[in-house]
């Protein structure tokens, strides 16, 4: 017995031909929005490659477009058969082709699970690339004469200024590197002297932020030097008060900014997936209608149809026999080509 039988005469089946046509094209706006989310996301990630030291990877979003493509043909086709489903002379050309084109469908529909299962996972590996990518983008700011390292300085600045945040952890990240460069230090001085002779290191190492952390909020003149002396500023307490500089890391604010992107994708996603199976359960029903015309010749004759023509028990089993037997034809294959 058919699964899921309904009985169906002209009217409705025209009906339910112009329901999935519409539906078709839908589902080619949606395949165009996730093709322009996936080159969206490209471009969002190149802009900031430097701050993750040119690691990133872009498989997710080349993935998003490949399957937006894929979305436009197919579901163009499928508003093409709805659409000429209700005329004779057109419908049977695309009848041979049908079968095929639902079981792409259904890869396709297992494609589409898997994008949106990589757009929910690869935030972890997005969140390690920026820790490491951050880290030597605060090593390499003073480095504005280094070759390939020019731009880091500007980067490292508008970042911090258009998400708010200051550091890679925060704003302490700051104070562990030398962060100006030696050409722009006074050796001269005794106290820049005594500075570096006491690192171990030999390095420049302050309680300061670049002037990108600070907060144009702040009702206070920033301060971005000494930020853990007291006694450098009048009626100041770092322990205390709350400081004029950003507080957030930018790592937290970049995973935050990619990990909204890649979940409204995902979410994108998971709603196309549902709006396949919807046209494929619509074109299922379409075809098995108008090849079960109780008069063929009489368009406007009753018909019924199903999602499978057999219960979902029955299915599953002739399948597992097809492919039971297509295991057993192909061991018999082998063992004849070893005997030869």
């Amino acid at each position: 017995m058919a699964f899921m039988p309904v009985k169906f005469d002209l009217p409705k089946r025209v009906k339910l031909a112009q329901a999935l046509w519409l539906l078709y094209w839908v589902s080619v706006m949606l395949g165009i929005l996730i093709f322009s989310l996936g080159i969206f996301f490209k471009i969002e990630l190149r802009k900031r490659s430097e701050m993750m030291d040119n690691n990133e990877s872009h498989f997710v979003p080349n993935l998003l477009i490949l399957v937006g493509l894929m979305s436009c043909g197919l579901n163009a086709f499928g508003g093409k058969v709805c659409h000429d489903s209700l005329d004779p002379t057109k419908f049977p050309k695309w009848k041979p082709m049908l079968k095929n084109y639902l079981l792409f469908c259904c890869g396709f529909n297992v494609l589409l699970l898997v994008t949106a299962l990589l757009c929910f996972l690869m935030q972890f590996a997005l969140y390690l690339t920026l820790a490491e990518g951050l880290r030597n983008g605060i090593r390499f700011y003073k480095d504005t004469d280094t070759p390939g390292r020019c731009f880091m300085k500007r980067t490292l600045d508008m970042t911090q200024i258009e998400f708010r945040c200051c550091g890679n952890n925060n704003y302490r990240d700051w104070f562990e590197v030398q962060w100006i460069s030696n050409r722009y230090l006074d050796m001269s001085n005794d106290e820049v002297k005594d500075r570096v002779m006491s690192n171990v290191e030999g390095k420049f190492l302050m309680d300061s932020v670049p002037f990108s952390c600070c907060n144009p909020g702040s009702p206070r003149p920033c301060l971005q030097h000494h930020l853990t002396n007291n006694s450098a500023h009048y009626d100041y307490d770092h322990r205390i008060e709350e400081l004029n500089i950003w507080t957030r890391g930018c790592r937290e604010s970049l995973v935050a900014y990619y990990g909204g992107i890649m979940n409204s994708i995902g979410a994108l996603i998971i709603f196309a997936i549902l709006l396949e199976s919807l046209d494929m359960a619509g074109l299922k029903y379409l075809t098995t209608a108008l090849e079960t015309l109780a008069d063929p010749e009489n368009p406007e004759s009753e018909s019924e149809g199903w999602l499978l023509e057999k219960g979902v028990k029955e299915t599953f089993s002739d399948l597992l026999a097809k492919l039971k037997s297509l295991g057993k034809t192909n061991q018999v294959e082998g063992g004849e080509e070893q005997a030869a």
